[in-house]
């Protein structure tokens, strides 16, 4: 089955309506919420990983969009500045899911698809090399 991440940015008047239940049981995709950042009455933001049948996507995204969401692919939100970036390694030793790892030559080696957003590796980073805009 085919998973893709979303960040997602609700509106105020959204905050409070049961989308990943939506997902779920209307539309057979399983959500993963990857981080989120969501309070009543305030504009929210969602990493959500999303694992289902390729014909149920289409019909999920174009739900939350009609629920006033926007939809953008995640790996837009991740940054990594191979000219600061002094290969110093201090964030391989932060990063749990593997996403930043130095290969045998010493190249720093960046997976955007086993990040989750925790930010540990920009506070972990001396150059400020890697940053979020989450």
């Amino acid at each position: 089955m085919p998973r893709k991440r979303f960040d997602l940015a609700f509106p105020p008047n959204q905050a409070t309506k049961p989308i990943t239940y939506h997902l779920v049981k209307d539309f057979d995709l399983t959500p993963n919420i990857l981080r989120a950042q969501i309070q009543p009455g305030q504009e929210g933001r969602m990493l959500l990983e999303i694992t289902g049948p390729k014909e149920s996507f289409d019909a999920g995204i174009a739900f939350l969009e009609a629920e006033g969401i926007t939809v953008s692919p995640a790996a837009t939100d991740i940054r990594l500045d191979e000219d600061v970036c002094v290969l110093c390694g201090l964030c391989t030793a932060v990063c749990r899911p593997g996403a930043l790892v130095m290969d045998a030559a010493g190249d720093l080696i960046f997976d955007k698809d086993k990040c989750v957003y925790c930010e540990a590796c920009v506070i972990a980073c001396p150059r400020r090399a890697v940053t979020l805009s989450f």
